[in-house]
């Protein structure tokens, strides 16, 4: 039993100095690339509770619930993909004041992250009520960070 304890802790602390190396030598279009796709499937789940809360599609608590998670989870993603030099290398929107703010930037985050969990809660209840308010305090953290860091 102590070997196999042993054995997982030292793979565990393998993977974290790996993964570390990792993201300091990612070239920058793979950043990209990544923070793009994050953001994309976080975009598709939050379309579909958007459409929800607009009316646009029937509410569904599950399909709510399943994308609310998503959403909260994806939340945490994409900062791993604006790693020092990514503001070139492939196509991005991303703005340059993200490297030149970088406390600003983490607020927007930060904010977003804090956001999402109230999704999921909102989702829960089966209220679409509830839901509506906590897309629309979701998409506000979304519009403030585009607004100062992302090209139209």
């Amino acid at each position: 039993m102590r070997f196999s304890l042993r054995f997982a802790v030292g793979g565990l602390v393998f993977g974290l100095v790996t993964a570390s190396a990792f993201a300091q030598d990612v070239k920058p279009d793979r950043a990209i690339k990544y923070r793009q796709g994050v953001l994309g499937a976080m975009g598709w789940h939050f379309g579909i509770l958007g459409s929800m809360a607009k009316g646009e599609r029937p509410y569904d608590k599950d399909v709510a619930l399943r994308s609310a998670t998503f959403v909260q989870q994806l939340s945490h993603m994409p900062w791993d993909g604006f790693v020092a030099g990514s503001d070139k290398g492939a196509p991005t929107k991303a703005k340059p004041d993200i490297w030149k703010e970088p406390a600003k930037f983490k607020q927007y985050q930060d904010a977003l992250m804090a956001a999402t969990p109230k999704l999921v809660t909102a989702a829960n209840t089966g209220d679409l009520g509830a839901l509506r308010t906590a897309v629309g305090t979701v998409g506000k953290a979304c519009k403030d960070c585009h607004d100062d860091f992302r090209e139209k």
